[in-house]
């Protein structure tokens, strides 16, 4: 369970990281938003950087299963556009292959 919150946490603070680089730069926003936007980015790399996986590689591979499962919860709930069944299924099929990636045996 660890595993999956380190990787969702991941996730929330490089959205957000971007979210506010968006709003300033796409919403008219301040500058200042850059700030927190910045320390979010900071916070996601730390995060990741907690993944089980033994290589970079595969931690990557795994977040953008987790990644697209995040950005549709914030497209859902920050933005207010509920995914469509579309979105939920391809949703489902990168998470499946995420976990696939993380916890299938491995030789060694």
């Amino acid at each position: 369970m660890k595993t999956v919150l380190i990787y969702f946490a991941a996730a929330l603070a490089e959205i957000a990281g971007c979210f506010a680089f968006w709003a300033w730069f796409r919403l008219d926003k301040s500058v200042f938003w850059l700030a927190p936007g910045m320390l979010s980015l900071v916070a996601f790399a730390w995060l990741l950087a907690l993944s089980p996986a033994d290589q970079a590689g595969r931690a990557y591979a795994v977040y953008g299963g987790v990644y697209i499962v995040s950005s549709l919860l914030w497209l859902w709930g920050v933005e207010g556009h509920r995914p469509d069944q579309w979105d939920v299924v391809g949703a489902v099929i990168c998470l499946v292959g995420a976990g696939i990636i993380l916890w299938a045996p491995r030789s060694i």
